[in-house]
């Protein structure tokens, strides 16, 4: 540029620099293109820049002419970097579009098999063993009140029993179940004996996490009411289900308590070089059987329950409970 510059030499170069602008800016084919021309354009070290840098040459009248020509220019410029960055974007996003277009309508190729989760599994195959000795399946209400959870089952208010079972209570008599016993009760109020019946449930307690223990698991009750029923029944049934379970392995009865049976047993199994509880069991008291008003000089019974979770964690190896409460289908893909 020579030393000296007028106004109409800078008015010249500013409509050469619009009209450049406009058919480089159509022609620019990709976004990186396009931030190139920007750059070369309005940039500072850009077209637009060197030319406003000759506007120092001008008579103090001239000067405000040509910055006001040079904003409107920059201001049209932006725009229409804008809108073909746009119109870039949009052709960019409708080439992938059709590119990655997929047929929801087409059948699969591949459908991954389902299968049940291992507690499912467990507690349908105890179910089952139990149909096959003629039980039928019973349940009842996870929300349960404290006359069918205790009361009703021979464990009155201030029974040291209660204490073996750290209850969530949820006011006005009301309390998650603590085993599925109660459903024991609810059945015999009706249905009048006898009665053969199997019932898997979820039951609660204030458990602390850890490896071995959780506030929710999984229980099966087995109840067996009829004349003539005694320990020895209750034994056969307990050694057909655990030889069908486990297959022959040694078992052993050891005497305990429970409220409601008398007497009572825990189940134990030999398992791997060591004995294992399995079960609890007993004879039905008397106590309960009256509290139903069924005579216990001409009926009597046995029952039996069970914590799935233990079934499952033996069958299969498994060392943490907290395993079958977790989504991870690392550890649900073995099953």
């Amino acid at each position: 540029m020579s030393a000296t510059v007028s106004l109409q030499q800078l008015t010249d170069q500013l409509a050469d620099l619009e009209s450049a602008s406009v058919e480089a800016i159509d022609a620019a084919a990709t976004e990186a293109d396009l931030e190139a021309l920007r750059v070369s354009l309005l940039g500072k070290k850009g077209r637009l820049s060197a030319i406003l840098g000759s506007m120092g040459r001008l008579g103090p009248d001239e000067r405000p002419l040509v910055g006001q020509r040079a904003n409107g220019l920059k201001e049209r410029v932006q725009t229409q970097l804008e809108d073909r960055m746009d119109r870039l974007q949009s052709s960019a996003m409708a080439e992938r579009l059709d590119r990655e277009r997929l047929d929801v309508t087409a059948p699969p190729s591949f459908i991954p098999p389902g299968h049940r989760h291992p507690l499912i599994a467990t507690t349908e195959e105890i179910v089952d063993i139990f149909a096959g000795l003629g039980y039928r399946v019973s349940e009842g209400p996870e929300i349960e009140s404290d006359h069918y959870n205790f009361t009703a089952l021979n464990i009155p208010p201030n029974h040291p029993a209660r204490d073996m079972q750290d209850t969530f209570y949820l006011g006005a008599d009301r309390l998650l179940r603590t085993h599925t016993s109660p459903v024991q009760i609810r059945h015999l109020e009706a249905h009048a004996p006898p009665v053969r019946i199997v019932v898997p449930g979820r039951v609660y307690r204030r458990d602390a996490v850890d490896a071995t223990h959780s506030p929710v698991f999984h229980q099966v009750e087995v109840l067996a009411l009829d004349e003539g029923l005694d320990f020895s029944h209750l034994r056969g049934t307990v050694m057909a289900f655990l030889k069908a379970f486990f297959g022959d392995l040694p078992v052993r009865f050891r005497a305990s308590y429970f409220p409601f049976t008398e007497p009572s047993a825990e189940v134990d199994v030999q398992w791997r070089g060591r004995w294992l509880e399995v079960m609890g069991c007993g004879m039905v008291d008397p106590a309960v059987l009256e509290g139903l008003g069924l005579d216990p000089q001409r009926w009597s019974g046995f029952a039996a329950g069970l914590g799935v979770e233990r079934f499952c964690m033996v069958r299969h190896g498994i060392d943490d409970i907290r395993r079958l409460f977790t989504s991870d289908l690392r550890f649900l893909d073995q099953f």
